[in-house]
């Protein structure tokens, strides 16, 4: 069975389709599936970026705070260095470890 020269041509573009096609989505360096793999990184680092720039803007007010309020100093050294003012006697409550030997039942 002999192929029209008409068929043959029709066949051969079928086929050249179908393998650009292919290469489209699978081969290369920017096939579909590595545009999409791209797409949700440029997501995820733009929710990274958001949480930064959110991370900024707090560390900016606190950096505000330390440098015009007193106030906001003291709380700090209080809170964190254990500075006590003139006069001041600070407490610290030291957790005592459990001695009580361990109750075991006799059954």
């Amino acid at each position: 069975m002999e192929l029209k020269p008409r068929l043959l041509r029709r066949l051969l573009a079928g086929g050249l389709l179908a393998l650009a096609a292919y290469y489209a989505l699978w081969g290369g360096e920017y096939s579909a599936f590595h545009l999409l793999r791209l797409k949700r990184e440029r997501v995820v680092a733009q929710e990274r970026l958001a949480q930064t720039r959110r991370e900024v803007d707090s560390l900016r007010v606190l950096a505000g705070k330390l440098e015009t309020d007193d106030a906001e100093v003291e709380r700090i050294a209080r809170e964190r260095f254990g500075m006590i003012r003139d006069g001041e006697l600070l407490y610290r409550f030291v957790p005592v470890p459990d001695t009580t030997p361990a109750r075991v039942d006799s059954r």
